[in-house]
């Protein structure tokens, strides 16, 4: 049983969710898969078996609908950050809209890169957030939840002072220059990377679960990218450290790794011994996102909190 997915959780869970055959069509559409390639998917249904933790018998219902949602308060985050930093501007009203409580953004404003090769791949990224944010809305319809409030001001700073990057006092603006912008980017990529790799065990359906695969495989290019960026220009230190205060909040596990090994040289792929990336529980995701070891609710880039039923931290402290 995966920590924070407990049965009170699963009891607690979007069992009720909007999910219906209109919106099981609409995602089949975003995802390519019309005609043909829809009569053999007799498995989609509205409520998704799960495992369970071997005490209740299994047959426990969670939604992957809960499971997209979670993912898609993340693709608003990274597509605000993004999107905002190449073009100053943030994601259009038609795409925000949906259930819980809409928020707004706070900070963020345009980049002025030094680097023309630096802005190609921020606006290359921006545009992947950006698809992102509408396949999966797509994907839910009457089901998406809207875009939750986001911070993208206070929370950087909380997070560098945490980290030890800057001092008590002083401020961490990631819009300020192309290096302050890749050390924003890094707080947001490997989280995504592992919450979509801890999130699959999650997702019954094939389908959904074919498609979140190709997000993480998105979202992996990205870190790669970020973490070789973030190399090249001696961000090595400032990384470090970013690295283990994600470590201080998810859990005592030391997971986390930076962008050098133990000997000075170069670690793009955070991976176990058997170079197999590692998870991070929804409950961990969420803990790094509201800069919080604690089980809460809001906080950090969420000040409100996330919409949808899977929104609380995991206990860490």
């Amino acid at each position: 049983m995966f920590p924070g997915f407990t049965k009170k959780f699963l009891n607690d869970s979007i069992t009720r969710s909007a999910e219906n055959p209109m919106d099981r069509r609409r995602f089949l559409r975003a995802a390519g898969l019309t005609g043909a390639g829809v009569a053999g998917l007799g498995v989609l249904g509205s409520g998704l078996a799960y495992a369970g933790d071997g005490n209740d018998g299994g047959g426990s219902q969670v939604s992957d609908a809960a499971v997209l949602n979670f993912a898609l308060n993340l693709e608003y985050l990274e597509a605000e950050f993004y999107l905002r930093a190449v073009t100053g501007e943030g994601l259009k009203d038609s795409q925000i809209d949906g259930k819980g409580e809409l928020g707004q953004v706070t900070g963020g404003r345009k980049v002025k890169f030094e680097t023309e090769l630096g802005k190609q791949y921020a606006r290359e990224i921006a545009d992947d957030e950006n698809a992102h944010v509408d396949f999966l809305r797509s994907a839910l319809g009457d089901a998406k939840v809207s875009r939750p409030a986001i911070d993208l001001q206070e929370a950087f700073t909380a997070a560098a002072q945490a980290a030890g990057v800057i001092g008590q006092g002083q401020t961490f603006d990631p819009f300020a220059d192309e290096t302050s912008f890749l050390l924003g980017a890094f707080i947001f990529e490997d989280v995504g990377v592992t919450a979509y790799k801890g999130a699959s065990p999650l997702i019954a359906n094939k389908t959904f679960l074919e498609a979140a695969a190709g997000i993480l495989a998105v979202e992996a290019y990205h870190a790669g990218l970020v973490r070789t960026l973030l190399l090249q220009g001696g961000a090595a230190e400032a990384v470090g450290k970013i690295s283990d205060a994600r470590d201080s909040l998810d859990g005592p596990a030391d997971l986390d790794q930076g962008i050098t090994d133990e000997f000075g040289d170069a670690n793009i792929v955070p991976a176990d011994e058997n170079a197999i990336a590692f998870s991070r529980t929804p409950g961990q995701v969420l803990n790094i996102a509201y800069l919080n070891p604690a089980a809460v609710t809001s906080g950090g880039f969420f000040p409100a909190g996330v919409n949808g039923e899977v929104n609380s931290s995991d206990a860490n402290n």
